[in-house]
């Protein structure tokens, strides 16, 4: 039967035997299942069904990403996420996979995920008779003396056959002749074929005996290769060297320097001269590689070290030593030397990463597993136990797993993505050995963003000053907030808070860029109407859920001098600024006129009024107060005074574009009876008129007032709706006549203050008080000075801590 056949129907056997499987359960509850399998099976051919063994919910494995994750074999392998079927997936040679060990064993790694379960899975490759035994040589000579005495053993080469146990070389024969026979020695697992002599030699009857050796193995059926021996019968040197010891065992450290003497064989010969002169040579049937590691002196017997020596790669040498003396023929005889490596802590721990994910979400629990990490080390014992570790700094730890050198890379604290974005993670792994060695690897691990910060503005509130009448549409502030998160999680829009009650009807009228957070106002704000409103504006970002917070805006309109004074008195029927006033011509000097009255709807320095003389007919008769606008007389009447004199007042504000208007008074010099007489006409026409300028007066000042009285309530309540610590203090002039006029609003370091008063300018001072309920306002005009009174005056005094 051919070779063929015979593994065909060696694999037929091998699958009608295979071995159960073996579930083997750690403490920690993973599983080990354990698979035999011949080698040089058909590719495809079935291992097991894993998910079944494990226990494994088939229709799940595609969602849990079911893989073979380690190893360099795992391509050998196919794991078919369908059916859970561990199939072969390249054809498997044992000799080349396990190169001569006599257990051969393919540990695979296996990982389901949601949850993380890892498990093992091992398949032990079964030899197979797949091999023929061989011999190095085709042909081997052996020259025997003809006074070789029956019963001398000559060794033969032996064969080598890579396959293990049973499978390898069983038995040697040689074809049936008189002269020879075979002895088969065993020295340990090795079988050696000796040539007996039967029978004596005679070389002038022949000198040459051809012989077949045939080395059987124990296969089912057998395999068997062949070697050609020729015997050359020589003259007589009838003694063959023999060595001291016929096994030398010797112990060497792996990394030793070239030129290490490892062990010196000798061997003596009883013959005289060249017949006794021995020289030692490696046996042929050596693998190649050993000549490049060791060297042997032919004449000295000594075997040094001329290679690398690695434990990691070979921890047992076995070699053959022949002894042969110069005889003619030669004769000679062999030892083995069987030299055992020692191992070094020479080879650094490995790490290998199984990175599950390289990003974790900063709301990740603690115990959150990362990454996996496999720990490896090519030496044995002690030098190959390994102790792996992480900085004491770090949020993540490693958690060992049930199989040594196995570890869990998870989270050990809540994250915090706007703090650290990105760990860098140096893993740490050192052997046990003398001195000990380490390796570094580094991890990088990446934090993920959730939206878990709301916006912020820098300052809440936020105090708006405008002036009135603004353009409408065009932007009169900018809000801004940040957040603290990334992409889309602080991505920002705003918007303005619309309605819920009287202090946001103004949002109506106010726009607001949502990207940018620009605010416009769509109507043109009027100070005379509108002192102070307040309103909000929200910002939200992009998250999900999204977060958001506020800001209180309060906007405080400037006053403009937009206004023109306005004269109340005089006024003539018809509404022009005219007056007609007699005075007797035996007056004294400073008998009173007359008093211009005006009114300014706006503020401060834009309502301060002051009146000038323009025209008047005679400059020394009469003269004008500039801040009260009453017309006195300089001097008495003359009879060549003319009996009628023009004024022309002229009130102005005091704006940076002051505004004005223009009163005409004519004074009529009368005699004392004519003036007497018609004071009584005169008074019932001024009263009627005095009772007209005084309704106009009384409206004008009811509505200011009211105005004033509702932004002072509406700021009130601004203020209690914030959390800040406000307070009001007043102080009454004893002599206050009742008249409400304009206000100043002032900073100082951190507080804000309005007085409210009568028309002030620089005149009488207002006295502080010691215990502070007063202030001294510093002039607008000037970087010093005090704000004085005109007049008798009532202060209202507004604190509030900004």
């Amino acid at each position: 039967m051919g070779a063929g056949g015979q593994r065909g129907t060696m694999e037929s056997c091998w699958f009608a035997l295979r071995l159960s499987v073996l579930l083997c359960f750690s403490q920690q509850g993973s599983a080990q299942i354990r698979y035999s399998i011949p080698e040089e099976v058909n590719v495809g051919s079935v291992v097991g069904n894993v998910a079944k063994d494990l226990g494994l919910d088939i229709g799940t494995l595609t969602d849990r990403r079911f893989r073979v994750v380690s190893g360099s074999n795992d391509a050998l392998f196919d794991l078919n996420q369908n059916n859970g079927l561990l199939c072969v997936h390249e054809n498997i040679d044992r000799e080349e996979l396990c190169d001569g060990n006599a257990a051969c064993s393919i540990n695979l790694k296996i990982v389901v995920e949601n949850p993380l379960e890892i498990h093992y899975v091992a398949v032990d490759i079964a030899d197979v008779n797949d091999n023929s035994p061989m011999f190095q040589e085709e042909e081997k000579i052996l020259e025997i003396s003809e006074s070789t005495l029956p019963g001398k053993r000559f060794q033969l080469p032996a064969a080598r056959d890579p396959d293990m146990t049973v499978n390898s070389v069983r038995a040697y024969k040689i074809n049936s002749n008189e002269h020879f026979n075979m002895q088969i020695r065993e020295r340990g697992e090795d079988r050696v074929p000796f040539l007996v002599l039967q029978k004596s030699l005679d070389r002038e009857k022949q000198s040459e005996h051809r012989l077949i050796l045939t080395a059987v193995d124990g296969g089912s059926p057998p395999r068997s290769g062949t070697l050609n021996v020729t015997v050359t019968v020589m003259d007589s040197n009838d003694n063959h060297p023999v060595f001291k010891q016929e096994v030398y065992s010797v112990t060497l450290p792996e990394n030793v320097e070239f030129g290490t003497v490892v062990v010196n064989v000798e061997a003596t010969d009883e013959d005289q001269g060249t017949n006794g002169d021995v020289e030692y040579f490696f046996g042929r049937e050596l693998d190649p590689d050993i000549y490049d590691l060791f060297g042997l002196d032919k004449s000295t017997g000594e075997i040094i070290v001329k290679g690398d020596i690695d434990f990691e790669k070979v921890d047992v040498y076995k070699l053959d030593v022949h002894a042969t003396d110069k005889g003619a023929p030669p004769m000679s005889t062999d030892c083995s030397v069987i030299i055992k490596v020692i191992d070094l802590n020479d080879n650094k721990p490995e790490i290998d990463v199984t990175s599950l994910i390289n990003m974790v979400s900063e709301n990740a629990k603690p115990g959150t597993v990362v990454s996996l990490i496999s720990i490896t080390d090519r030496d044995s014992g002690i030098n190959g136990k390994v102790i792996c570790s992480l900085a004491q700094n770090e949020p993540f730890e490693l958690k060992p797993s049930f199989q040594d050198n196995m570890y869990s890379l998870v989270t050990r604290q809540k994250l915090d993505r706007e703090t650290v974005s990105h760990y860098d993670i140096t893993i740490t792994a050192t052997d046990c050995g003398d001195p000990p060695l380490s390796t570094f690897k580094t991890v990088s691990i990446r934090v993920s963003d959730v939206n878990d910060n709301s916006p912020q503005f820098l300052q809440n509130p936020v105090e708006l000053y405008l002036v009135e009448n603004n353009i409408p549409g065009k932007s009169i502030y900018s809000v801004s907030a940040s957040d603290n998160d990334l992409n889309e999680n602080a991505a920002i829009l705003y918007e303005i808070v619309r309605g819920g009650g009287s202090l946001n009807d103004m949002a109506s009228f106010l726009s607001i860029n949502s990207d940018n957070g620009h605010i416009s106002a769509l109507k043109s704000f009027d100070f005379e109407t509108l002192k102070t409103f307040q309103f909000q504006v929200v910002a939200t970002d992009s998250g999900s859920p999204p977060l958001r917070s506020n800001v209180t805006v309060n906007v405080f309109i400037l006053d403009q001098n937009d206004n023109a004074p306005v004269i109340l008195y005089p006024v003539s029927g018809n509404g022009s600024a005219e007056g007609v006033e007699e005075i007797p011509r035996n007056v004294n000097a400073g008998h009173l006129v007359t008093k211009v009255r005006a009114y300014d709807a706006d503020i401060g320095y834009n309502g301060w009024l002051l009146f000038s003389l323009q025209e008047v007919t005679d400059h020394s008769l009469f003269s004008l107060d500039r801040y009260t606008g009453q017309i006195r007389t300089l001097r008495p009447c003359t009879e060549t005074d003319e009996a009628e004199h023009k004024l022309v007042i002229l009130v102005k504000d005091n704006g940076n574009v002051s505004l004005s208007a223009t009163a005409t008074v004519v004074v009529k010099v009368v005699e004392p009876k004519e003036a007497f007489a018609a004071s009584d006409v005169k008074s019932a026409a001024k009263d009627e008129d005095e009772d007209n300028v005084t309704l106009y007066l009384m409206i004008t000042l009811g509505s200011v007032s009211a105005l004033f009285l509702i932004s002072i309530i509406v700021l009130i309540v601004m203020q209690c709706s914030k959390p800040a610590d406000y307070s009001s203090k007043y102080l009454q002039d004893p002599n206050y006549d009742g008249t409400l006029c304009h206000s100043i609003q002032y900073r100082s370091g951190d507080r804000r203050y309005m007085l409210v008063g009568p028309r002030m300018s620089i005149g009488s001072t207002i006295v502080p008080g010691s215990n502070g309920n007063t202030l001294v306002v510093p002039d607008r005009r000037q970087t010093s000075g005090e704000v004085r009174c005109v007049s008798k005056c009532h202060v209202q005094l507004h604190t509030t801590y900004i």
